[in-house]
């Protein structure tokens, strides 16, 4: 008899899939706890000395969840926010997790399997669980929300008890196995690749909230979208939602690179760093509006207005910026600091101008599963740009870390190579012609 993984891999039927036996454990990306105080007086936190790979047992199913194959995962900011253990070791979050005991306390384990991306193919399913079965093809979205609580009823992201998979839970999606919720399920596109699948959730459906939701910026045909770090996942994800629902998209880039990636995209407007005199973060709110007044002349010369949207992610070094750059009435929407958390602005500038500041965080199961079918028509394309092996991770969240990366990062788990997932190859066809059609 096959193992599971060999019956995943050779696309095994659902009833050969739920035959073979479930591993006693499995391959994954993780943290050990004793690791923690690795990197104290440490100025390089390189990720590659905390990250490891080996095998972990594999976890008891709750009634609630599914077990997947992972067969691609992709690295996101969060996991190189654990790898550094700042700003405080995620095991802490496995504790105050596992309190409320039960299946919560599988969680607290003397080692935190990562990751918020995946794609793969469910070989088991709890007790509970009603819609999917095993073979289905299934993305992954990072909200791991608790359906008992009533705010999560009248949006997944507001219970109290919403977590982030893989980040502020254990069992996450850099491994050959995961455990998820059911309801963190979103049907693949079966155009895509296991990779391009696994680089979509997260940093899409968190550009999707921000800018399209109703809970986010609500953006319209017209608008003027300032997106930092437009060449990231999440940045390249937000240009293409405002092109798709007619904005105006304006990136910010490091390099001519990035610029080049950037008008590929379809922006309408792309600015160098260096225009800027952004080679250091403003070290005050002064230096903040000069940047700010220097980045508006460049951004009414060439679209004719000041941004109606700024899309923030990057955090300390742009977000007195962003304050000062948003037109009167507009809107800073932010999901992150990669830069750092404590942000500095000239408070004059918000609200003697009526601006608003919008917090958002991830996506609801809703929004991931629209998002999902811009997917599926081809107006979104996922921006996959780097595949590493599952043996090469660490590698490949030191590029993250460090800044050496455009678009998302993918990492093969149970895929043996890149390519493999397409079920739908006539529909891959027709949007590829259309793509080269339009060029």
């Amino acid at each position: 008899m096959r193992s599971l993984s060999e019956a995943v891999i050779g696309d095994a039927t659902p009833e050969e899939l739920m035959s073979a036996p479930v591993p006693e454990s499995y391959l994954a990306a993780h943290l050990r706890a004793e690791d923690t105080g690795m990197f104290t007086g440490v100025s390089d936190k390189d990720v590659r000395k905390s990250l490891r790979l080996g095998r972990v047992p594999m976890p008891e199913l709750a009634p609630d969840e599914v077990l997947v194959a992972v067969m691609a995962g992709a690295v996101n900011y969060n996991t190189v926010w654990s790898a550094t253990f700042e700003p405080i070791p995620t095991f802490r979050f496995l504790r105050q997790f596992a309190k409320q005991g039960g299946w919560a306390a599988r969680h607290d384990l003397p080692y935190h399997v990562l990751g918020s991306d995946a794609a793969g193919v469910v070989v088991r399913v709890g007790s509970g669980v009603r819609r999917w079965t095993a073979g289905d093809h299934v993305m992954i979205s990072p909200s791991y929300i608790d359906d008992q609580e009533a705010a999560t009823h009248g949006d997944g992201m507001l219970g109290d008890e919403q977590r982030i998979w893989g980040f502020e839970t254990n069992f996450g999606g850099l491994a050959e196995y995961t455990v998820c919720r059911a309801s963190q399920l979103i049907p693949k596109p079966g155009h895509l690749s296991w990779e391009e699948a696994a680089s979509i959730p997260l940093c899409a459906g968190t550009a999707y909230r921000m800018l399209v939701s109703d809970r986010g910026a609500r953006m319209k045909q017209g608008d003027v979208v300032l997106i930092w770090g437009a060449t990231g996942g999440l940045g390249g994800y937000a240009v293409q939602f405002v092109k798709n629902g007619g904005g105006i998209a304006i990136g910010v880039v490091s390099s001519p690179e990035k610029a080049e990636l950037l008008r590929t995209l379809g922006c309408d407007l792309v600015i160098d760093r260096a225009e800027l005199g952004l080679d250091r973060p403003p070290r005050d709110t002064a230096e903040s509006v000069a940047a700010g007044r220097r980045l508006g002349s460049l951004i009414r010369a060439g679209v004719g207005r000041d941004p109606d949207i700024v899309f923030e992610h990057v955090g300390q070094s742009t977000f007195g910026i962003s304050v000062f750059v948003a037109r009167r009435g507009g809107t800073v929407v932010t999901c992150g600091s990669s830069t750092g958390y404590e942000h500095q602005y000239d408070n004059r500038y918000l609200w003697m101008k009526l601006k608003r500041i919008v917090g958002s965080h991830s996506a609801n199961l809703q929004e991931q599963w629209e998002c999902a079918r811009l997917f599926e028509t081809g107006r979104i394309k996922p921006m996959l740009t780097t595949v590493s092996p599952l043996t090469d991770v660490a590698e490949a969240v030191r590029q993250v870390q460090t800044n050496q990366h455009i678009g998302k990062v993918g990492v093969l788990c149970l895929a043996p190579r890149a390519g493999l997932g397409i079920t739908d190859p006539v529909r891959r066809a027709e949007l590829d012609q259309a793509v080269g059609a339009s060029r």
